[in-house]
């Protein structure tokens, strides 16, 4: 039986309170994909409901990582190859990677697509809003939120292994995501060009899923030590070199179009 006790012990020792704050900052991170994921499915929403679709959707990822968290046996199942492709294993993991990675790369191209050639107008606004239902959107972030999770979860068992400071890190990431995912949304949407910057990273983020799937059949081919890893680090630091320019030129069509008006004064 699973000792309760001995996980507060550890989450209220100094290495564990460590232990909290560096993987509260590691979930934060890896939540970043799914932030800006979920403010573009709910964009498609009338204003009145996107809060509450974002927080329904954090919630939604709540609740998967902190069930997944209790299933740790059945993530380390989802390893094992379901079957074989000539010497190559198919595992649960690849499975769900390839299928997130796909819907992510399907979702975004439609969404780059309507961006690119779609009129922005209110029109369209109300036609998109009739095709994007409530539910639909949620649908969408429950698929995101279930194949996002096993990276945070995965990286929650391999800096604790106590599960209630997992858990903890976990819940406390949400409730600030949560709190600032609006924000989020907003700065996002008031912007074109941060949001084709969220776009194609997301874009990447499901090309880099569909390359891990297959990587992780091609491992079962590797002993354990050889097996190949992908390093997402190079994408998130992509997105804020990409978001740092993009705020330059923010600022700079700021101050010309304050000069403009001071000028014509």
């Amino acid at each position: 039986m699973h000792s309760w006790a001995g996980d507060f012990s550890n989450l209220v020792s100094i290495n564990g309170l460590i232990s909290l704050f560096t993987l509260t900052v590691l979930e934060i991170v890896l939540g970043i994909d799914n932030i800006i994921f979920i403010s573009l499915a709910v964009n498609k929403l009338p204003r009145s409901k996107q809060k509450r679709a974002r927080t329904i959707g954090l919630l939604l990822a709540l609740f998967v990582r902190t069930v997944l968290l209790f299933c740790i046996g059945f993530i380390a199942g989802l390893k094992h190859p379901f079957f074989y492709l000539g010497a190559y294993g198919v595992s649960g993991k690849a499975i769900i990677l390839l299928g997130g990675g796909l819907f992510l790369l399907i979702k975004t191209w439609q969404e780059i697509k309507e961006k690119m050639y779609d009129d922005e107008d209110e029109i369209g606004t109300m036609a998109n809003t009739k095709k994007n239902s409530f539910n639909a959107v949620i649908l969408q972030i429950i698929i995101i939120d279930f194949v996002f999770s096993f990276d945070s979860i995965l990286a929650a068992v391999g800096l604790s292994g106590i599960i209630l400071v997992m858990v903890s890190a976990v819940v406390i990431s949400m409730v600030l995501m949560i709190l600032f995912s609006g924000k989020v949304a907003d700065f996002i949407n008031k912007n074109p060009g941060i949001k084709m910057i969220a776009l194609a990273f997301l874009l990447v983020i499901g090309g880099i899923l569909v390359a891990e799937a297959i990587v992780d059949c091609y491992n079962t081919t590797l002993p354990e030590e050889r097996h190949l890893e992908i390093n997402k680090n190079y994408a998130y630091l992509a997105l804020a070199f990409a978001v740092l320019v993009e705020l330059f030129n923010i600022k700079e069509r700021k101050i010309k179009r304050s000069q403009d008006f001071t000028q014509n004064q």
